[in-house]
């Protein structure tokens, strides 16, 4: 009976083992699928952001809401494709949820689009970087979520390095600041709702933005060109598109669909405010872009701007890297503490099972003597 305990013993170590290395296996997994994701958005954002540049800068095409509502168009009908030959399984959500949170999102792009046509370019950086810190605050208080001192002085350190190397000027006023009010609160809420949705529903970001694109693309369809009209003051149904201004929205459009899928994948596999960070990185490597292929203007504040972004990421990314360890010692904490009970009270049940026989082997002796 001792000898069956104590085997029952290593074969429950072997279990815990196996669990153990299983687990390991798993966050393996996921710190790749992390590091794919985030390399897949920086690339595919830089990309398209180059894209769109020579598409509206250097050919003449300003319809920026309208070209957004393709994007999301040919998204959907890629997805739908990848969904009709099995290469992943929609998952029905609430429909209500899934129109709403579709209608939000299209809503943040279009106030977007217009802070940035109705404030300078420097007021537009403002309204970005006021993104994380919204972001911050929001989670803060709804989703009671904390972030470190640490965390926090890393990001203040990112939002200074990216405004000295982006901000030129300031100038206010009152239509463009209510906008970048709307734009910001649109955008963090559609954000960690990309986030909360996901982890709640227990649906993948394949799943969600499959579901919530042709919302999105519906409301920029409807409203991108009376947006473009008003910033533009001209009709992108007017407009004479060339073989060349075709080829970069077609360009453009696939480009999208990766830069989509890769938003839905960061913020679903990471947070609100990891993507916003990676949006900065973006910010810094098209100013190291712009001024490499395109020879735009570059100063001895933007290369400093840079080098202290750059030093933020690096803190940020440590100290999560730090706090994600903690969280995972402590977790495992309680299952140890299982574990060591589980083989405390094994031996103690083997001792008992000892001291018994022991005895009955007393008891049989005596009883053995007393009829001789």
């Amino acid at each position: 009976m001792t000898l069956y305990l104590y085997e029952n013993e290593n074969y429950e170590g072997d279990i815990e083992t196996v669990k153990e290395k299983k687990k390991m296996g798993e966050m393996s997994n996921f710190q790749l699928g992390v590091i794919g994701a985030l390399f897949l958005s920086v690339a595919s954002s830089v990309s398209i952001v180059i894209c769109n540049k020579a598409l509206m800068s250097n050919l003449g095409f300003p319809f920026a809401t309208t070209l957004t509502s393709w994007h999301l168009m040919v998204t959907f009908c890629t997805l739908h494709a990848a969904q009709r030959l099995n290469l992943f399984v929609s998952k029905s959500i609430d429909f209500k949820t899934v129109m709403l949170f579709g209608i939000l999102n299209g809503i943040s792009i279009g106030f977007l689009n217009l802070s940035l046509g109705f404030n300078s370019i420097g007021f537009y950086q403002m309204t970005k970087l006021a993104i994380i810190p919204f972001t911050v605050l929001l989670e803060t208080i709804f989703l009671k979520k904390q972030f470190s001192s640490k965390i926090k002085f890393s990001l203040f350190l990112l939002l200074v390095g990216v405004g000295i190397a982006s901000i030129t000027d300031l100038q206010l006023n009152f239509v463009g600041t209510v906008l970048s009010l709307l734009a910001i609160i649109t955008t963090c809420v559609g954000q960690i709702l990309t986030n909360t949705i996901q982890k709640k529903l227990n649906v993948s970001s394949t799943q969600l933005l499959y579901q919530s694109a042709p919302f999105q693309a519906a409301i920029l369809f409807v409203s991108g060109p009376v947006v473009d009209q008003m910033l533009t003051k001209q009709n992108v149904f007017a407009y004479k598109y060339s073989p060349v201004v075709l080829a970069f929205i077609i360009l453009s459009c696939l480009i999208a669909v990766s830069v989509n899928f890769s938003t839905f994948l960061v913020i679903g596999k990471t947070s609100p405010v990891t993507y916003q960070v990676l949006g900065h990185l973006k910010t810094c490597l098209v100013l190291g872009f712009g001024y490499t292929l395109l020879h735009d203007p570059f100063t001895g504040r933007n290369i400093l701007g840079i080098l202290v972004a750059v030093f933020g990421m690096g803190l940020y990314s440590y100290f999560c890297t730090e706090d994600n360890k903690k969280k995972q010692l402590a977790s495992d904490l309680p299952l140890a503490s299982q574990v060591k009970d589980k083989d405390s009270a094994a031996v103690l049940a083997g001792k008992n099972v000892g001291n018994q026989k022991e005895e009955n082997d007393e008891v049989k002796k005596l009883s053995k003597d007393s009829v001789i």
